[in-house]
């Protein structure tokens, strides 16, 4: 029996028209999110957690508050070892995280959970020799996994935020590594702008991650945290938090890496 065209033909417009609505309202509820400010009270929340966020420049801040919005929208915060998360925990996260990209058109496309522990907490990791596996216990204070999610210890994140000018800050830490894995290997090698050259890239930081592994090797102080030695994909971890909190001392340290991430985050914090 044969059946006219319209017969198939208007079913598959009905579902091309379902899901032509459903990404019609999506980015629709993504424009409202990023147009909408944070409340007083929320605002309030986030200075006090984030003060790094009361230094940006003033154009940037209704464009940050957007996108902890939209971050807050897309996330979904549990609490592990019967943490109770609150308000401030979900936006001095979010802020934090936000504030790396606050001036960028990328975005943390696949993360959707966080998991928060109260302080520092036990994880397996595997290595591989030869055809040999070994596992061992380690204690961390955050981990981000390819395409999510990320895991973090409150006292750890909040203590980071607070202190904003140590350079240690583990959700930069591990925000730094979800913006390095959207490239699809987490490297060191991030999705670069068009202003930028991956050759270039790769020779900037190559150059800086080999003179800072001979300088732990040797026990000399660093402006960029040792921990950054364990390889490229650490040292663009450790390189970015440093960038946000002692930008002045990265700049003088490591102008080239400076003007990398300046040129990536589309940001001069050394001028905040």
């Amino acid at each position: 029996m044969n059946y006219p065209m319209t017969v198939f033909a208007i079913p598959l417009l009905i579902i091309a028209g379902v899901f032509g609505f459903r990404y019609w309202s999506k980015k629709r509820k993504r424009s409202i999110l990023l147009a909408t400010s944070l409340s007083d009270h929320q605002r309030t929340i986030v200075e006090e957690q984030v003060p790094l966020s009361k230094r940006i420049p003033a154009e940037f801040r209704g464009m940050l508050e957007g996108k902890i919005n939209v971050f807050l929208n897309q996330v979904e915060f549990i609490g592990c070892n019967g943490l109770e998360v609150d308000e401030d925990m979900q936006l001095s996260i979010a802020a934090q995280a936000c504030l790396l990209i606050v001036n960028s058109d990328i975005w943390y496309e696949r993360l959707r959970t966080i998991l928060i522990y109260p302080g520092a907490f036990k994880s397996r990791q595997a290595k591989q020799s030869g055809y040999v596996i070994t596992e061992r216990e380690i204690v961390r204070t955050g981990e981000s996994w390819s395409q999510g999610p990320v895991i973090l210890s409150w006292a750890h994140a909040r203590q980071g935020a607070i202190n904003d000018r140590d350079g240690k800050n583990v959700v930069f830490h591990e925000f730094a590594h979800q913006l390095d894995d959207l490239s699809g290997r987490t490297n060191g090698i991030p999705i670069l702008t068009r202003s930028q050259n991956l050759t270039e890239w790769g020779q900037v930081f190559v150059k800086a991650y080999e003179s800072h592994v001979q300088k732990v090797q040797i026990g000399q102080r660093t402006v960029i945290d040792a921990y950054g030695a364990e390889g490229l994909e650490e040292f663009f971890a450790v390189v970015v938090e440093a960038f946000f909190e002692r930008p002045k001392a990265l700049k003088d340290s490591e102008p080239k890496v400076y003007e990398q991430l300046t040129m990536l985050f589309q940001l001069n914090p050394s001028d905040w």
